[in-house]
């Protein structure tokens, strides 16, 4: 049986909630120094069908470490949550839970691949 995707509304929400967590990450502020001085880019959110849960993929600007900051955003789990239910009108403020996008490192480490030399070799045989 071939699993469909998320609905329309998983999808606008997702978006509503990474636009306003990017504004948040934007302007700072933050007491946690761990939080205050990273430049977090929130890259996807993908909601649960009942939107009750949020997946936040995130990256932090220039650096690879972005897994040191999920014990900070996990503190502020309840900021983060306040603020998403005070700027969007949902039935419930869903329920926050972070991970890193490792995407770009693992897109970086396949483009390297294919430029090392013995890559390269075998690709012009063919």
């Amino acid at each position: 049986m071939k699993r469909a995707g998320p609905s329309q509304r998983q999808l606008r929400v997702a978006e509503e909630i990474r636009h306003v967590l990017a504004g948040i990450f934007s302007r700072g502020g933050f007491r946690d120094p761990a939080l205050a001085g990273a430049q977090i880019t929130v890259t996807e959110v993908r909601m649960s069908p009942d939107l009750r849960h949020a997946t936040v993929f995130f990256s932090r600007l220039g650096r690879s470490d972005a897994a040191a900051l999920l014990p900070a955003l996990e503190h502020a789990h309840a900021y983060l949550r306040a603020q998403i239910a005070q700027a969007l009108r949902l039935r419930f403020a869903p329920d926050l839970h972070f991970e890193p996008d490792t995407s770009l490192d693992y897109a970086m480490e396949i483009d390297s691949l294919l430029r090392s030399p013995t890559v390269a070799r075998d690709l012009d045989r063919h």
